[in-house]
């Protein structure tokens, strides 16, 4: 038998429990950014270097995910250009991570990654703007922007070819809400340029 002290309620937990508005608000939300998730992926589904991808990238529809536990707290996912192998992983996720950020990503593995990396090392050469994130581990799915998972590009020496897995990333903090639509489309563009 559990001890009742380990199902108690805090006063604070108490005003929560009994008010549906907070839930019903974050739901809400929730729908909010899926709405601009299908916008952006009917947008991201038109760009123009997006028709230079291979076949097996493009032609999979956007996938919109949402769960409750990341890090114990909600997300939105948006995959679109995706294509997840065992070996071979060609996407860029743009996440919402409730709490922390808007941020999108482009995840190259295998074939993609060889295909893809030596232009990536060129271009990221010459970046004068605001610098992607690159991953420093292996570790295909923590999704925080921490010094022990990513650094900016000018942080560390860039060599893909250490990595099993690349993977590049641009966030924006929600308080800049108003701003992530254009945020994202543009950041996705770049992402998309570093290839070609």
């Amino acid at each position: 038998m559990q001890d009742s002290a380990n199902v108690s309620l805090s006063s604070f937990e108490k005003q929560l429990v009994t008010n549906a508005d907070w839930i019903l608000t974050k739901n809400g939300i929730i729908q909010k950014v899926n709405i601009l998730f299908q916008k952006l992926s009917d947008n991201y589904c038109r760009n123009e270097i997006v028709q230079k991808l291979p076949a097996e990238v493009k032609n999979i529809l956007p996938k919109i995910s949402k769960g409750e536990n990341y890090e114990g707290l909600p997300y939105l996912v948006l995959d679109y250009p995706r294509c997840f192998g065992k070996e071979d992983v060609f996407a860029v996720r743009t996440f919402f991570w409730w709490g922390h950020f808007f941020s999108i990503t482009i995840h190259l593995k295998g074939i993609y990654k060889a295909q893809f990396q030596e232009k990536i090392a060129k271009t990221l050469a010459h970046v004068n703007n605001e610098e992607p994130w690159i991953n420093v581990t292996d570790e295909e799915w923590v999704f925080n922007f921490n010094i022990t998972n990513m650094l900016p590009v000018s942080k560390q020496e860039f060599k893909p070819q250490n990595k099993h897995v690349l993977r590049m990333a641009y966030k924006l903090d929600l308080d800049k809400w108003d701003e992530a639509e254009e945020f994202l489309m543009e950041k996705f563009n770049q992402l998309l340029q570093l290839l070609y």
